[in-house]
């Protein structure tokens, strides 16, 4: 008799989620988000102020509005969807514009680990934010 015991294999991504999330932040929506999450879903960040902490979808929800709710121009210029491993891979480029950011445009990318569930919502984010920058445009 073998002693070894093995774990099953991890729950693999639900793609259709990584849509939902898209979809939401494409059409500037940051409450749709709560669409794609399991209700105790958390999320960690680190961010150019350090590593941060949100608990379920709404203060997740919150808190993009918070970095990307209140602006003048907003425009998603690139994202992409993959995986690693047992994870979903998201990853957008942003340009906007706000008051409270300057005058120029500025641009932050984000990359997001997700963890589904075998209901196919999001249980666990953990985001790499950039910040917000100036966009370097070549003349």
């Amino acid at each position: 008799m073998d002693s070894t015991t093995t774990s099953p294999p991890p729950v693999p991504p639900h793609f259709a989620v990584a849509g939902i999330v898209l979809d939401a932040l494409t059409a500037h929506e940051f409450a749709r988000f709560d669409d794609a999450l399991d209700p105790d879903a958390s999320m960690s960040a680190l961010l150019p102020r350090g590593f941060r902490e949100w608990q379920g979808p709404a203060e997740i929800c919150a808190q993009f509005e918070q970095w990307f709710g209140d602006v003048e121009r907003f425009e998603v210029a690139d994202a992409t969807v993959g995986q690693v491993g047992a994870l979903l891979q998201l990853t957008w480029r942003l340009r906007l514009k706000a008051d409270r950011l300057g005058e120029e445009p500025m641009i932050v990318e984000q990359h997001v680990y997700a963890s589904t569930g075998a209901g196919g919502r999001i249980e666990r984010l953990t985001l790499l934010c950039s910040g917000f920058w100036e966009e370097h445009v070549d003349g």
